[in-house]
């Protein structure tokens, strides 16, 4: 932000929004505004307001709303040839959604623009594109109109004054019971700010984003009316049922941020709130019964600066999600680097010397694939373990014979012994910008890792493949994160263990024991079970000294766990009491590359950890 400051001028930098009445001032019947949409804003509001200004409304009938979907092409067509006939207004909303009728919408702009009343004004709002490959806007429209983005607020701060603006001072008195429903109200505010802002904090925010919105909001406390007018005693259980699972929770499709959402629900809205003891972050404390301007006053008085305390996080994971930004910022302007193959004048190694160095090491660090028929013919019994070993050393060969494949295709390429393909050029950028190729990570396990780290990982996982396959033993501590599939290791586990015990598999669950050592601390595997290493905890870190979750230090965002003791033990003999569920992710990515739960011990309520995101990673 200094930076920009400083080039370009501190009009850049402050997140003020645009005056809407200035900016229609040049727009005209050949200039539509284009709002380009973002969560929980509705632009088009302001043309409302300002329609309401210069006379046009819906009940004057020169005001046309058209929001596009199937069958709708055809009422915008109408209101575009009437408008520009009678110089009324028209909104197209959502254009996004109709992308083969978008061609015909440009022609007609551009058929419009010319010889149109004077008064006639277009106003076509649309999603952004997630990817390059939904770029649908024609550019003719993009180009001729004046782009309006209307950012989120950011921070606690402006969230919940903004969460607090939906109301105002009859809403407050609506309800008989006054005390109770303000009190919800203004809990509900602020779950509301935290659920919208929390997903700036990346995976450990939210395994996946939600478009949480005001309508959330406002219904939520449209049934917090009804409820409290129709039950002598506050409904605790059935508003957090309905707010958690069906108004915010219709939007959530992950189990962990379910649970996610219905902690701040428990933590917020309970019978202690109406004894004045209730504290919605550290240091700000629900507010009593006042009126609607002293809650906005409160709010400027009281409300701690903006840190990951104010969403139960700690400020670790703020750094996390600082630095993704900047490593974010710096591979893009890397990517936007000129690809020209002569750097300046003598300027080094040109893009060709350097693939091509990579390439060499990469095909002579490479070991053999895997004899498979060999390594079974070496096996006595198809343990459940051994089942695991081959299977792994299947995928193995998969991904190994696939970059032999296509480093000696692009070898042959850069040699102009073939002729280049899409593929090759896409490998060669890859190999170039230190990222790992798309054909590589189809056969590979989740991986954040650049090019570099990325093989030397894979060098690790077939040495530890090696180890393993050379006399069946298993090793005194598996690294679990060497898997393709680390859940088939932990059924595994479950399986010799259900044989040898003779349990029912469908009546286990794994046990896990965290030890107080290192993995060179051991020198034998256990009896039954198996010893993991190389588990990194996030959110959090284990004490060692008393074995249980504990905060997490500064600046030590993924602190090693000790070697976890892993066994099977029939699911009535598991203690669930002071344990925290864990979840295992394969990386920081997490969402998707879920694992397995990891019951921890915990002295303190296992909600704070909930709260703050905390998770174990195989890799980081």
């Amino acid at each position: 932000r200094d930076f920009v400051e400083e080039k370009l001028g501190s009009k850049y930098v402050v997140g003020r929004s645009l005056d809407f009445a200035a900016s229609y001032q040049e727009s005209g019947p050949s200039t539509p505004m284009f709002f380009i949409l973002s969560p929980g804003v509705d632009p088009l509001k302001d043309v409302e307001k300002q329609g309401r200004k210069l006379g046009y409304t819906f009940n004057n009938q020169n005001l046309h709303n058209v929001s596009l979907g199937q069958g709708q092409e055809v009422v915008a067509e109408q209101a575009l040839d009437l408008a520009a006939r009678e110089g009324h207004w028209v909104i197209l909303q959502n254009i996004h959604l109709v992308a083969k009728w978008l061609s015909t919408l440009e022609k007609k702009l551009e058929y419009n623009s010319e010889g149109s009343h004077p008064n006639f004004r277009v106003f076509i709002s649309a999603e952004p594109a997630g990817s390059p490959e939904g770029h649908i806007i024609p550019q003719g429209i993009l180009e001729n109109s004046i782009k309006i983005t209307n950012e989120p607020p950011t921070g606690m701060h402006a969230n919940l004054h903004k969460a607090l603006d939906n109301f105002n001072q009859d809403t407050l008195e609506m309800c008989a019971r006054e005390t109770e429903f303000k009190s919800i109200l203004f809990a509900l505010c602020y779950f509301h700010a935290v659920v919208a802002e929390r997903r700036k904090f990346g995976p450990q925010g939210w395994n996946r984003s939600y478009p949480f919105n005001t309508g959330d909001l406002t219904i939520s406390v449209n049934v917090l009316y009804n409820y409290l007018e129709a039950n002598a005693k506050v409904p605790y259980d059935d508003l957090r049922y309905l707010f958690g699972e069906i108004m915010y929770g219709g939007h959530i499709t992950d189990d962990w941020d379910r649970r996610l959402c219905r902690t701040y629900l428990e933590e917020f809205i309970k019978p202690e709130m109406m004894e004045g003891e209730l504290l919605l972050a550290p240091g700000f404390p629900l507010p009593g019964n006042m009126d609607y301007n002293s809650y906005h006053q409160y709010i400027d008085d009281v409300l701690p600066a903006e840190s990951p305390y104010l969403y139960g996080l700690h400020p670790n994971a703020e750094i996390g999600f600082l630095t993704q930004t900047s490593e974010k910022l710096f591979r893009t302007v890397l990517e936007m680097q000129p690809r020209d193959s002569s750097m300046g004048e003598g300027g080094g190694v040109t893009r060709e010397e350097k693939v091509k160095t990579m390439l060499d090491e990469i095909l002579e660090k490479l070991p053999e694939e895997f004899n498979i028929t060999e390594l079974m013919a070496k096996a006595e019994e198809r343990t459940p373990y051994i089942v695991v070993a081959f299977q792994e050393c299947e995928r193995m060969n998969m991904l190994t014979s696939e970059i032999k494949r296509s480093l000696k295709e692009l070898n042959l390429g850069l040699k102009g012994e073939l002729t280049m393909t899409s593929d090759m050029e896409n490998l060669q950028n890859a190999i170039f910008l230190d990222m790992v190729p798309d054909s590589w990570t189809k056969r590979a396990y989740p991986s954040m890792a650049g090019l570099a780290g990325w093989f030397v990982d894979l060098l690790s996982r077939i040495k530890e493949l090696e180890t393993w396959t050379g006399d069946f033993a298993l090793p005194s501590a598996v690294w679990l994160a060497g898997f393709f599939n680390p859940q088939s290791f932990l059924t595994a586990i479950m399986q010799s263990m259900a044989r040898k015990n003779e349990w029912p598999l469908d009546k286990m669950t794994l046990q896990c024991d965290v030890t107080k050592k290192n993995r060179e601390d051991f020198s034998s595997p256990p009896r039954e079970g198996a010893y993991v290493h190389g588990l990194f905890m996030e959110g959090a870190r284990w004490d060692t000294q008393t074995s249980i979750i504990t905060d997490a230090r500064l600046k030590d965002l993924t602190p090693a766990m000790p070697v976890i003791f892993i066994k099977a033990i029939p699911v009535d003999k598991q203690d669930t009491r002071n344990v925290y569920a864990c979840p295992v992710y394969k990386t920081r990515q997490r969402g998707p590359t879920y694992v397995w739960t990891f019951n921890l011990k915990t002295k303190e309520n296992p909600s704070k950890w909930v709260l703050a995101g905390v998770a174990l990673l195989l890799q980081i």
